[in-house]
């Protein structure tokens, strides 16, 4: 049954479907259930203390400085609190619209790299796949930085596809933003992701120095901005033990996720099925009507699936949460679009 003489698809307004359709995905109920996850608890806690002693710059628990993430995921929780309560919906809400925010990123990128068919299968795929709807009803960290360490890849991406500077720039912006959520990791997946374009498709554009400085700029300017005000605050204590603990996650088991080996790509198989379906008919050679486009996209989430499993099986102590969500999204092309 096709559509109405007076509807065509250019009419209908899909990112606002798409909005509703999340919106009624990722928010009911998500304050019906108690914080049960131990990252839940203690960064509920953390946003709690914040808006008690009014300190938004310092991370503390229990009223201790609290040397292992940023503040922006907190700073989000704060908001929410501020205008619902502390509860458990103000802690959780972060994570649902960040779950919003991604569908209409999948849709856009998807359209405007391929057409809307496509783009609508993947923030479709997305949104019915099994952790990434646990995880925007969550209240931990890693959608939101899931969400810019994704869109800081594609904007570098767009901008070596493209030839466009001011994207190089964006993306270390939200290099920045990853960072300020979680740490330095953030820039890291992105460097190897872009290295791997770079010598893959061995398109010089992926890796000049004008993008570099950009990008670096972009990044400096976000990050830089809390870790000055923190260093001019309380002097270098704080940074200097924030930075080495990072530096321990990516050598030491010090947070308690150890998995076993290839306990990462189990996961991703089955915790964003059935994307990860789709995602394994990807895994094919060019095919000679495959659009410049297309072609970039699938490689591009094929070399980021890559990155993330690798990474994260050779680190010791992170079983991190970013293959789990699907934002390694689906690689499928024309065949299924």
């Amino acid at each position: 049954m096709g559509l109405s003489p007076g509807l065509s698809s250019d009419r209908i307004p899909w990112v606002w479907i798409l909005v509703a359709a999340g919106a009624l995905l990722y928010i009911p109920f998500i304050g019906g259930v108690s914080l049960f996850d131990w990252d839940e608890i203690n960064f509920a806690e953390i946003s709690r203390e914040m808006i008690t002693t009014g300190d938004y710059l310092n991370i503390q628990i229990n009223y201790k400085a609290f040397f292992e993430k940023p503040p922006f995921f907190f700073w989000l929780q704060v908001l929410c609190m501020k205008v619902f309560g502390i509860n458990e919906f103000a802690a959780r809400l972060p994570n649902a619209i960040g779950g919003i925010l991604t569908l209409i990123l999948l849709f856009k990128i998807g359209t405007k790299w391929i057409d809307r068919r496509f783009g609508l299968f993947w923030a479709l795929s997305y949104m019915g796949s099994i952790l990434p709807a646990l995880y925007h009803k969550s209240g931990i960290i890693d959608p939101w930085f899931n969400l810019f360490i994704f869109s800081g890849i594609i904007a570098w991406v767009e901008g070596a596809r493209t030839n466009t500077y001011k994207w190089f720039l964006v993306s270390g912006l939200l290099s920045g933003m990853a960072v300020l959520t979680k740490g330095p990791v953030g820039p890291l997946l992105i460097g190897l992701t872009v290295l791997i374009m770079r010598l893959w498709s061995k398109d010089k554009n992926y890796l000049g120095i004008k993008a570099i400085l950009l990008f670096t700029l972009g990044n400096s300017l976000v990050a830089g901005v809390w870790f000055g005000i923190n260093w001019l605050s309380n002097g270098p204590d704080f940074i200097l033990a924030f930075l080495k603990y990072q530096a321990e996650l990516l050598t030491e088991s010090v947070a308690g996720h150890k998995g076993f080996p290839g306990y990462h790509f189990v996961v991703a198989l089955f915790g964003i099925f059935p994307a990860s379906l789709f995602a394994l008919s990807g895994l094919r050679k060019r095919t000679s009507d495959e659009k410049d486009s297309e072609y970039s996209l699938r490689l591009l989430m094929i070399i980021l699936m890559i990155v993330v499993l690798v990474l994260f099986s050779v680190v010791q102590s992170e079983t991190n949460w970013f293959e789990l969500q699907g934002n390694s999204p689906p690689f499928f092309c024309r065949a299924t679009s």
